[in-house]
């Protein structure tokens, strides 16, 4: 029988894990605590299986053919141990813990995103709810310019149009005192030639005079209305153009001239017997105080007092009681 050769040590020596033919631990693991004096780890317990299996000399190349021994790797017999950070063993009742304080962690960080999210939308809500505010604020601040504006420019069209009525009224008031003047100017020639226009001129019968011309009797003695405070009408009026000379209808003292209420502008004369002739209403006075002749001007036709148009109020008094103006002058020879 022919003896085979001895493999050399190089070939197919005992293995016999020791330190330094044993590569270091990579990656991560876990010792786990010892119960009844023995180590629990798979790691130890296939590393000492390994090496007593070496020591005995049971894998020789004499009593077994060739074969390849593969090992698995250290990371693969520790792989899916939970492991603490890099390095470091974690220990069992360590990482329940640092999984409960990881989710509590985690936990805080989602409420504070929370609540940060809703203070963000919050405050979105807040400047949206301000924004429509301020632009329903604007809105109705622009109808109220815009009603003002339309009220001005009312007003400023109504305060046109009453202006241009204004100026047609002085306009036409203008024209009228104007007509007016020329028709006084006329009249007082007329006077003065001894002619009347529209009633009898001013003359006089025997010292007395007429007490204006281009007149028209409206009012007569005892006339009822309202218009006279005391109910009836106490002297004649002779209706004329406002400036239309106003005469003495006799020789007197003019004893009082001035404003008179009712009467307006009031002259009176006193004759010589001592009847008192009033004129009223009277637009100027000539003469205030001293002595006049019958046919002397002593003032002009007005509209002063209470009247409804231009005209001399005349009234007569004696011994303070009116009588009818028409009948006393018709009684001195006076034709009005």
């Amino acid at each position: 029988m022919e003896l085979q050769e001895t493999p050399g040590a190089g070939a197919w020596g005992e293995w016999n894990p020791t330190e330094d033919s044993a590569r270091p631990l990579r990656g991560k693991h876990r010792v786990l605590k010892p119960r009844g004096g023995l180590a629990r780890s798979s790691t130890v317990l296939g590393v000492g299986v390994i090496a007593a299996v070496g020591a005995g000399g049971i894998a020789t190349a004499q009593d077994r053919p060739q074969a390849a021994i593969s090992l698995p790797s250290l990371h693969d017999l520790v792989e899916g141990d939970h492991t603490g950070p890099a390095g470091s063993a974690a220990v069992p009742g360590q990482a329940g813990g640092q999984q409960e304080q990881q989710a509590a962690q985690t936990h805080g960080h989602t409420d504070a995103g929370e609540a940060l999210r809703h203070r963000i939308l919050q405050q979105a809500e807040s400047q949206q709810d301000a924004a429509e505010t301020q632009a329903r604020a604007d809105a109705e601040q622009a109808a109220r310019e815009s009603a003002a504006q339309e009220a001005r420019t009312r007003k400023d069209a109504a305060e046109r149009e009453a202006e241009a009525v204004r100026a047609a009224a002085e306009k036409a008031a203008a024209e009228k005192a104007a007509a007016d003047q020329a028709a006084v100017a006329q009249a007082g020639t007329k006077a003065e030639a001894g002619s009347g226009g529209g009633g009898p001129a001013v003359k006089s019968s025997g010292g007395w005079s007429l007490p204006t011309s281009s007149y028209t009797l409206t009012s007569h003695y005892g006339d009822s209305g309202s218009m006279w405070s005391s109910g009836h009408h106490t002297g004649l009026d002779f209706a004329a153009p406002t400036g239309t000379p106003v005469k003495a209808v006799g020789g007197g003292t003019v004893v009082s001239a001035g404003w008179s209420g009712a009467y307006g502008y009031r002259i009176v004369l006193r004759l010589g017997d001592g009847t008192e002739v009033w004129y009223c209403h009277l637009s100027s006075m000539a003469v205030t105080s001293g002595s006049v002749g019958a046919g002397e001007t002593i003032g002009r036709v007005g509209a002063t007092g209470n009247v409804t148009g231009a005209h001399l109020h005349l009234e007569v008094r004696q011994g303070g009681a009116t009588v009818d103006p028409l009948a006393w002058l018709t009684a001195r020879g006076l034709d009005v």
